[in-house]
């Protein structure tokens, strides 16, 4: 399922994935954590962990030693993920629908820079994918401030994970992380020839609009070689734009709730376990139809940051599929239907039965606190808010349009 991570990157050591030579050292080290076995009890045995969580550790213990037993490497640790990956999908997606691969090359390294909804979904669905389709899997961008604990460190570094420093706060010191981060990531592409995902810009967009940040292009270009241009930078550096579109978002809620006391109170405190609970929450919860979008990897005739942050923009605005979803909850905003594609196939919502997801909606509407339940509509309806003024500047004459997405 995977490459083997080379050895020997000294420079890269705090940040990489694991390699092969530290899987068994790691998994034995796993073992022996409570916190780590604790948590897994309280995983499967939620009520009885609740309250003997340390009586149950030398049987959680056992249970993963049975299950590690053989895995010695970075692809079997992989190989292991895939059956409960292969279930979850089977549980929470009714459908996963694929565009674009015809774009990439097997045996060809790229770096996916994706739309960000969920933290760990996001890039699982591209893993998968690229597996299940005789690509390379990813070494994947997840932020320091996801790794509180040392075990999930250990956790995602065994799935190929690699470290973005977001502690750093001095300007000194977060130049010098990103340099790092720029050069890692140009040395996996280039010298090792392996897939990257990182997110277009730090966090989920909660509210539903995709927007690169343009310091993550500006952190990509940081490994650039003098005197090569910014195009050839480009060339080497194997960008690729991802969409990714979810019909339900498990984490809908908890969103909703964040950026309505955001609106509210202007700043916005997130709890101590915040983060893991809307991991856990993603993960489990029930997405319905999935979308995946592979655009085309960007061109040697880019000029600079600023028009590679808009061809990133357009691209994921425009490979992006909308779900009935989002057009029942424009609906609730607008009281009329929006003319827009909807699902793989793109049929013209005006043309399907919405009923089924009208009714969703509402269930999902009255499960929530009645104080986010505007915000929660609001976050559904605004990718087609995105993709109607996507329609409407591109029915405009040739000009200086910037992208849909930020205007």
């Amino acid at each position: 399922m995977s490459i083997p991570i080379e050895s020997g990157i000294s420079e890269f050591d705090d940040i990489r994935p694991y390699n092969d030579v530290e899987v068994r050292p790691t998994i034995e080290r796993l073992l022996r954590d409570h916190e780590f076995l604790d948590t897994v009890a309280r995983l499967k045995l939620p009520r009885i962990s609740r309250w003997c969580a340390p009586v149950l550790r030398p049987l959680v213990r056992r249970a993963l030693r049975k299950e590690m037993d053989g895995v010695m490497s970075v692809a079997d640790f992989q190989q292991r993920v895939e059956k409960y990956v292969r279930q979850l999908l089977d549980d929470t997606v009714t459908e996963l629908t694929i565009s674009g691969l015809e774009h990439l090359k097997p045996g060809k390294a790229y770096c996916f820079v994706s739309n960000h909804r969920d933290i760990a979904m996001d890039p699982a669905f591209v893993n998968w994918t690229l597996y299940h389709n005789g690509f390379q899997t990813l070494r994947i961008a997840i932020g320091d401030n996801l790794l509180t604990k040392p075990f999930a460190s250990d956790l995602m570094r065994l799935n190929k994970s690699f470290i973005v420093n977001r502690s750093a706060t001095a300007p000194r010191e977060k130049l010098k992380a990103a340099r790092k981060l720029s050069s890692y990531i140009h040395h996996s592409v280039v010298n090792d020839n392996a897939n990257i995902w990182i997110a277009q810009r730090e966090g989920r967009a909660k509210d539903g609009i995709d927007k690169t940040n343009p310091a993550i292009i500006s952190m990509l270009a940081m490994s650039r070689a003098k005197p090569e241009s910014f195009g050839e930078f480009l060339t080497r550096a194997n960008i690729v734009p991802v969409s990714i579109s979810y019909e339900w978002d498990p984490c809908d809620a908890f969103k909703a709730r964040e950026l309505t006391l955001l609106k509210r109170d202007g700043r916005y405190e997130k709890g101590e376990q915040e983060d893991v609970r809307s991991i856990a929450k993603g993960i489990s919860g029930f997405k319905g139809r999935v979308h995946l979008a592979f655009g085309e990897p960007l061109s040697s005739n880019i000029a600079d940051v600023d028009e590679a942050v808009e061809i990133v923009d357009r691209a994921i605005l425009s490979n992006y599929v909308l779900h009935i979803s989002n057009c029942v909850a424009y609906e609730m905003i607008e009281h009329k239907s929006p003319k827009v594609p909807v699902g793989a196939d793109g049929v013209l919502f005006t043309e399907i039965d919405a009923a089924d997801a009208r009714r969703q909606l509402q269930q999902r509407l009255e499960s929530c606190d009645p104080q986010w339940r505007e915000m929660m509509v609001r976050i559904y309806a605004n990718p087609v808010y995105t993709k109607l003024k996507a329609q409407q500047l591109a029915a405009e004459p040739p000009g200086d349009h910037r992208p849909a997405a930020q205007a």
